[in-house]
């Protein structure tokens, strides 16, 4: 019972619980219907013009003698339908124009089947054999396209209500010459009704109006579903590569730890000097400023040379190249990102002074390639997407090499050749041979990239 109930709310208030659904997402719907409200509008006129454009061109009826009201109708239709459409542009439209916007639309068409009878001078059991009833459809499927069932369900009451009003008026407004009928060739030949010939059109005009209802509410909560899947799609990217994101949202399996592949990479670690002594003593504020500043000139450098930023760690940041995509130019792309990346820090020191740090703000930047293994690790609740290898341990290294070394970036021979081979025209270097490293096991020719 409780979730019957669960489910005639949602109907009713046209989504799901108010729980569970960030206001972001909630934001993301309510462009898509008014979106959704503007197409809505644009079908209407649509219509109207054809309908309009139809009556025109088509030999009138033979018989009618009476008032004819459909031109007068389709004018009152195609100004109301013009200003909605404006409306829709201008601002969302609210619930009660929009139930206004309903019975408009029953209005018109019910209103148009029931002057026929005037117009051809009959009795108004003659309406009812009037195909005009096909056009509900039209509008309770005009609804559809908001994807709320709360607007079909109305339209599709409105329209069993009009046509009932029709058919109660039929059969009673003329009491003296009942028309009412179980003969189903004089109901076809006659101004005669057949009771269940109108429950039948009223039936259907029902089930198509719950059958569509139910459909709605399906696809309502998977479309708040797919937007929220949308929107952490959309942040995944913020907060991973590109490429690593789209390889996660895109998977056609769940990942798993434990899956990768082994690439040719290059890694860049850079760090700031002196950020844990000096931050200590600015407000966190400040500090976190800062680091915003620095980390938007790092990443603008590191995406432009062709890398990817791997992590955030602190102060630090582990960037890629040719591990997430492959690249014939890694190790090149990879030195060309640092040495820029220093002269960038250098030359741009007003924007952290405006930040709020004190001094100079100098980092240390250092590069190692070799073969990677990039892929996912950890439990099966918690899984980061990350590179492993050789590579990612000297580069980490001679980043802290750095400050004995009293240079600003360094790379070892090898990485320094390979960039070469690659089409890497930087500046002469100096070549430290034989320099022990701490945390490398044998001792590195370091190349000093910048000082």
């Amino acid at each position: 019972m409780s979730s019957l109930s669960d489910k005639m709310r949602y109907i009713l208030r046209g989504g799901p619980p108010e729980a569970g659904i960030p206001d972001r997402v909630r934001a993301e719907i309510r462009a898509r219907e008014a979106s959704s409200e503007r197409l809505i509008s644009w079908v209407q006129l649509a219509l109207v013009l054809f309908f309009s454009t139809l009556y025109i061109i088509a030999p009138r009826a033979e018989g009618s003698a009476g008032f004819n009201f459909v031109p007068f109708a389709l004018g009152a239709y195609f100004l109301f339908t013009i200003f909605r459409l404006l409306l829709s542009y201008r601002f969302e439209l609210p619930q009660w124009y929009l139930l206004i916007s309903i019975g408009v639309d029953m209005a018109l068409l019910v209103g148009l089947i029931f002057s026929f009878h005037i117009q051809y001078d009959q009795h108004p059991a003659f309406y009812l054999k009037t195909p005009t009833l096909m056009y509900v459809f039209i509008f309770i499927g005009l609804r559809a396209l908001r994807f709320d069932p709360r607007f079909v369900l109305t339209t599709g009451l409105v329209a069993v209500a009009g046509w009932l009003g029709l058919v109660f008026y039929a059969a009673f407004a003329d009491m003296d010459s009942m028309r009412v009928t179980r003969n189903y060739v004089e109901y076809l030949t006659g101004n005669s009704i057949l009771v269940g010939a109108e429950l039948d059109k009223t039936m259907v005009i029902f089930a198509v109006t719950v059958i569509l209802s139910v459909a709605l509410y399906r696809g309502r909560s998977m479309l708040f579903e797919a937007t929220r899947d949308h929107a952490a799609a959309m942040d995944l990217r913020r907060f991973f590569a590109p490429e690593v994101a789209a390889s996660i949202t895109d998977a056609n399996t769940e990942l798993q730890a434990g899956e990768g592949n082994l690439r040719e990479a290059a890694i860049l670690y850079a760090d700031i000097r002196g950020f844990t002594s000096v931050s200590s003593s600015l407000p966190p504020e400040v500090v976190l400023k800062v680091l915003a500043e620095y980390q938007n000139l790092a990443v603008e450098v590191i995406n432009q040379a062709g890398g990817r930023v791997d992590k955030f760690l602190g102060d630090g940041i582990l960037a890629t190249f040719g591990a997430v995509q492959p690249s014939e130019s890694f190790a090149a792309d990879a030195l060309e990102a640092a040495t820029t990346l220093v002269e960038s820090v250098r030359s741009d020191q007003q924007r952290f002074r405006l930040a709020g740090w004190p001094g100079t703000l100098t980092i240390g930047t250092a590069v190692a390639a070799g073969p990677v293994t990039v892929g996912v690790i950890g439990s099966k609740n918690r899984l980061e997407f990350t590179v492993i290898g050789d590579a990612v341990n000297r580069a980490a290294k001679m980043e802290d090499a750095n400050k004995a070394q009293l240079t600003k970036a360094l790379t070892d021979k090898s990485t320094w050749e390979l960039a070469q081979s690659q089409g890497y025209l930087g500046p002469d270097v100096e070549i430290r041979c034989e320099t022990v490293v701490s945390g490398v096991l044998k001792p590195l020719d370091l190349v000093v990239l910048a000082r």
